[in-house]
């Protein structure tokens, strides 16, 4: 099994998935769509629900790593939190199946299979974020909060402009509203003493 076959499967998987869903897509299809054989899809993975939670985990790691992206150079509070959400928003228009697996279609029972995993994955987002963070609030310039609570008040917003326009509710590119988003995001993260008047 070469790892071009394996990422095949999970490009076919990825493709099958976002049209017909986690429950109506079938082996069959994703094997067709890569063109692999029976073997080979078993050989790779051992079910539609394995192939599902390996995925998961692979977009999460494109995820994670273009959010990190935007803290290299290490930017300022305002720079940080500007880049961001322009990251995050950026990553739901432009790998938009993905985002849609990942916000929208990965909620079945077998999630279950890859959450350590997840957790592990999130807690290194996390701790990328935190090393920018942490100086910042020690210096007074991020107000002092939960890592959970900063990156709720940080993406929460945005998130909901994009499950909007993931699910096909809205179809106005997210990214529209950045400027609100980053302004509103900077008043709940930064000392109101801090902020840079425009």
């Amino acid at each position: 099994m070469t790892a071009r076959m394996r990422d095949d499967l999970l490009a076919a998987g990825l493709a099958v998935f976002d049209r017909v869903g986690f429950e109506a897509a079938t082996v069959a299809a994703i094997r067709t769509r890569a063109r692999a054989s029976n073997g080979s899809f078993f050989h790779a993975f051992g079910s539609k629900k394995e192939l599902a939670g390996a995925l998961f985990l692979e977009v999460l790691r494109h995820y994670h790593a273009a959010v990190l992206a935007a803290l290299d150079p290490v930017p300022d509070a305002e720079q940080g939190i500007d880049r961001l959400i322009r990251a995050h928003l950026d990553w739901v228009v432009t790998s938009r199946r993905e985002a849609r697996y990942l916000f929208e279609i990965s909620r079945s029972e077998w999630g279950e299979d890859v959450r350590d995993a997840q957790r592990a994955r999130n807690a290194r987002l996390v701790e990328g974020i935190e090393r920018w963070r942490a100086p910042l609030v020690a210096r007074g310039e991020l107000l002092p909060m939960t890592a959970a609570m900063f990156v709720s008040q940080l993406i929460g917003p945005a998130q909901i402009f994009c499950r909007a326009f993931l699910s096909g509710r809205d179809r106005a590119d997210p990214r529209a509203e950045a400027d609100t988003l980053i302004a509103c995001a900077i008043r709940a993260l930064v000392p109101p003493d801090r902020i840079h008047k425009q």
